[in-house]
Order: C-alpha cells, then structure tokens, then sequence
C-alpha cells in the first residue's frame, strides 16, 4: 500500500479490525519510510445487480436511493443514522442473498417494506403511502388495519 503522504510503498499494519457487521475491515498502518500513520478501509466488492423499472428500463442497484427513500420515512422519528444504516445493509444483504443479476423496483420496495415493518410503524406507513401510491385516506385506513391484525 502507497503512503498518501510520501508515496513510497513501504508500511506496516498495526491493527485491523472489522467494522460493518463484518462486510468491511478497517486497518491502522504506519509508514516505514516517513513513520506518519494512516488508515485503509477494505470492503468486499459486490456484483452488480441491475433494477428493472416499472417501464422495464434497467439501471444499476443504488443503495444511495434506497438509504434516502428510508431517510424520508424515518424522518422525524426518533431512528438513529446507525440503526438507517444497519436496515440498508440488511435490505442489501437481502437482494444480494436473493437475486442474482437482477431486481424489479416491486421487489426492492417489498423487501424495503419487510424491514421497515420491524423497525418502526409510522415509518411503514409512510414508505407504504408513496410506494404503493395512495390516493385517499382509506389506502391508510386499510394499511393500518393490518398492521393491527
């Protein structure tokens, strides 16, 4: 590994832990040639796994959109960016587990769904009335039945 501060491929590894439920290794090095310390961050590198739209138009997987719409759902809540992240892991462990090259939106919003449920309530409801596209307060009423049953 190059020194970002003196360029010279010379370090040694002091300390490596695993971080992110074990999905990305974190190691303190040190620089045998300039003695200042930095750190490297591994993470595995996943396959790609394509969306597949409503209209059939396909794009790759973002797992930024996927944080974001459960951002917009926690929002105000009282859910730790720590407990977002760990949910987005999971929802992506999900589809890496279960699909192979590709995903339809249905199925990311089902799976984001599943999660949410265990998370929080309020948060259900409210990915539920965008994903599924409410248009009255029935489509709440008939969700929020459920959820009691």
């Amino acid at each position: 590994m190059r020194c970002p501060y003196c360029h010279v491929d010379n370090d040694r590894v002091l300390d490596t832990r695993a971080a992110e439920g074990g999905y990305t290794v974190r190691r303190k090095r040190t620089c045998n040639s300039c003695q200042r310390r930095f750190a490297t961050t591994e993470k595995i590198e996943k396959l790609s796994v394509r969306l597949v739209k409503s209209d059939e138009t396909r794009e790759p997987l973002e797992r930024e959109k996927i944080r974001r719409g459960i951002e917009r759902a926690c929002s105000k809540r009282k859910i730790s960016s720590e407990t977002i992240e760990k949910v987005v892991q999971d929802i992506e462990a999900d589809i890496y587990a279960t699909f192979d090259s590709e995903v339809t939106s249905a199925q990311v919003g089902d799976i984001v769904l599943r999660h949410l449920a265990k998370l929080d309530e309020i948060a259900y409801i409210r990915f539920a009335s965008v994903y599924r596209e409410f248009n009255d307060a029935q489509d709440f009423i008939r969700v929020i039945t459920t959820i009691n049953e």
